[in-house]
This record gives structure tokens, C-alpha cells and sequence, in this order.
């Protein structure tokens, strides 16, 4: 019965690992179809995902927010989220606003940045991918208190940054691959140091997880089990034998 359940447990992880290949091939596909421009995407949460997207308008940094306790390469920093007018013709409301995760800033405390310092500029024309917008928490509030202008916020929660912005925000993010203006230099000529920006986002890892390594050790406790039960069936026998000759 051991070896059964371990059995069993193999085969559910193997197929966790066709369930992350398959979503991995997914993603893959949205990741590397060309950019669309917002009005473009699905209307489905879901299926507008990681999905390559243009966006080009007005950057209003007197309403930026800062998403704290972030990391990048095991170094602690933030990510600066400043709302985005967007240019008529990108399908957007009027009234409402994108919020473009524009990088990674390193804060010795994950909290407190000069957010000032980070402004690029007063336009975008860049191209990223989407992640979502929550829907509140049941955790708590989002907000977490720090010195700078900028409203501090622990996770994406469409909520709490309606409240920031003072606006009616995207039900998605945009996180900046790149920018037109990043190869800006300055009129000194082009040996001249590029304008400072944020870290720029990275495509997410789309690796497999562990469930491989999981399958093999669990059909190698079923191979225990059997080859342990084997054994203790034959020294039983082998006992029995040795008693009758007896």
C-alpha cells in the first residue's frame, strides 16, 4: 500500500510538470508576439497575462507610487509605479490611468527612496508586459507609512492605488522593458553618460519547478518500499526454514 501511494504520488507530480510545461508554452507564445497598444488587449484577466503591450503618454509623477520589501538579486530596493495618461487612441477611459512599473530602485530598507531623483522625464514610449492589479487583501491594508510624496504600497491593489492616484486606475500593470528615451544622452555628445533610470523589468522566469525532482523521489520510495518488503518477506521465509530444520 506504501509503494502504491508513493506510486501515485509520482504520477501526480508528473503531471503538475505537464500543467507548468504546458502554461510555460503559454506564456512563452504571449511573450514573444509583437507588442499590441492597449485597446488591443483581451478583456480577459487571464488571458491578457505577460502579453507584450505599447504604451505611450503622460507620465503624472505628483501621483507615483512605490512598491516596497522588493528585491533583485538578493538586493532590497523598491519599484516605482507612476500613472500614465495614455495618448487618445489607446482604448483607455478618458479619466483613467495605467499605472507603468517603471524599475527597480535599490532602498537599504526596501521602503525609503528619493523618488525625485528617479523622474525620467515627461513622457513614455516604451514597450513591456502585463501583470495584474489586485483586488484588495485580505491581509490588511496595502499601504505602509515613509518619508517621500510618493503613497507606499506592499502588493499591487487596484484599490489602495485608485485612492493614491486619485483617479480611476487600469485593472493591469505595465512593466517597462524598455523605453525610447532610455538611449537618450545628454547635448555633450554620445560619450556622454546615459540619463539614470530605473532597472528595467525582466521577463518572469518561466522554469519548470521541482515537480520532476519530486516524481523521481517519490518512485524511488516505491522502489524502497518494494525492495524493502521483498526483503523482509524473504528473511521471514528464510527463518521459517531454518526453524523447521531445527
Amino acid at each position: 500500500m506504501v509503494a502504491l501511494g508513493c506510486v501515485r504520488l509520482g504520477f501526480w507530480q508528473l503531471s503538475r510538470l505537464a500543467e507548468r510545461r504546458s502554461r510555460n508554452a503559454v506564456l512563452t507564445g504571449r511573450l514573444e508576439a509583437s507588442p499590441v497598444v492597449p485597446s488591443e488587449l483581451p478583456r480577459d484577466s487571464a488571458s491578457r497575462m505577460f502579453r507584450h503591450v505599447r504604451i505611450a503618454g503622460r507620465y503624472d509623477y505628483a501621483h507615483e507610487i512605490v512598491f516596497v520589501h522588493r528585491a533583485r538579486d538578493g538586493v532590497p530596493g523598491v519599484h516605482l509605479a507612476t500613472p500614465v495618461r495614455p495618448d487618445s487612441g489607446a482604448g483607455i477611459a478618458a479619466d483613467t490611468v495605467i499605472l507603468v512599473d517603471r524599475g527597480f530602485v535599490y532602498s537599504p530598507d526596501a521602503v525609503t527612496v528619493d523618488e525625485a531623483q528617479w523622474r525620467e522625464g515627461a513622457r513614455v514610449n516604451g514597450i513591456g508586459y502585463v501583470a495584474p492589479v489586485g483586488r484588495g487583501s485580505a491581509k490588511g491594508t496595502a499601504v505602509v507609512p515613509g518619508a517621500g510624496t510618493a503613497v507606499r504600497l506592499r502588493w499591487l491593489d487596484r484599490v489602495a492605488a485608485t485612492q493614491a492616484v486619485g483617479a480611476p486606475v487600469a485593472d493591469f500593470v505595465i512593466v517597462l522593458e524598455s523605453d525610447s528615451n532610455d538611449a537618450a544622452v545628454s547635448p555633450a555628445g554620445p560619450a556622454a553618460p546615459a540619463r539614470k533610470v530605473p532597472a528595467r523589468g525582466m521577463p518572469p522566469a518561466l522554469d519548470e519547478g521541482p515537480h520532476f525532482n519530486y516524481a523521481v523521489q517519490w518512485f524511488a520510495f516505491a522502489l524502497i518500499a518494494i525492495v524493502g518488503s521483498a526483503w523482509v518477506v524473504a528473511s521471514r521465509r528464510e527463518s521459517s526454514r531454518t526453524e523447521s530444520r531445527k
